[in-house]
């Protein structure tokens, strides 16, 4: 805490007042990034779903890249902390949130299956990035088109039309 109070021009005593331990601090350092990220991930329906699936993927590719070390240690050093996992579970529910609203749906029932696919294609991104960050067994363009693959592939039986240009 001491290094953060100095890198950040503040006493220690001020650092504790705002936060009150190191978990606090990372935590609130993780939800601020987890913010940025939906932020910057836009969703919009006038582009295909693969567009939208690869912008997405980028943006949080770029991030994961640029912040190797506070990615590693929230996904394998404090995933278990109910507060770290809250935050990304949040956002998560975001991202399958704002995925669902632009997918043609018949019904409700696709709605659920579709969701259930969603859910579990963003804890696979989520672990194959982790994966991927602490070994680089491919390149990041691979890594994004297996990723984008993947959720293609897997929701093409449900959606009620074609996946549009690029699927």
């Amino acid at each position: 805490m001491e290094e953060v109070a100095e890198e950040a021009g503040v006493s220690r005593a001020l650092l504790y007042r705002h936060f009150p331990s190191k978990r606090a601090l990372f935590a609130a350092v993780y939800q601020q990034a987890a913010d940025q990220l939906l932020a910057e991930t836009r969703i919009d329906p006038a582009d295909s779903l693969v567009e939208q699936l690869i912008q997405g993927m980028d943006i949080h590719l770029d991030y994961f890249v640029a912040n190797r070390n506070a990615v590693l240690a929230a996904n394998q050093v404090l995933a278990g902390d109910p507060l770290i996992q809250t935050i990304m579970t949040n956002e998560l529910d975001m991202l399958r949130a704002r995925l669902l609203a632009v997918l043609p749906l018949a019904d409700e029932s696709a709605r659920e299956a579709v969701s259930g696919v969603l859910k579990s294609w963003l804890v696979f991104v989520q672990v194959l990035c982790v994966d991927w960050l602490t070994k680089e067994t491919c390149t990041r363009t691979q890594l994004r088109d297996v990723c984008v693959g993947g959720v293609l592939g897997a929701l093409r039986p449900l959606l009620a039309e074609d996946l549009g240009a690029g699927a």
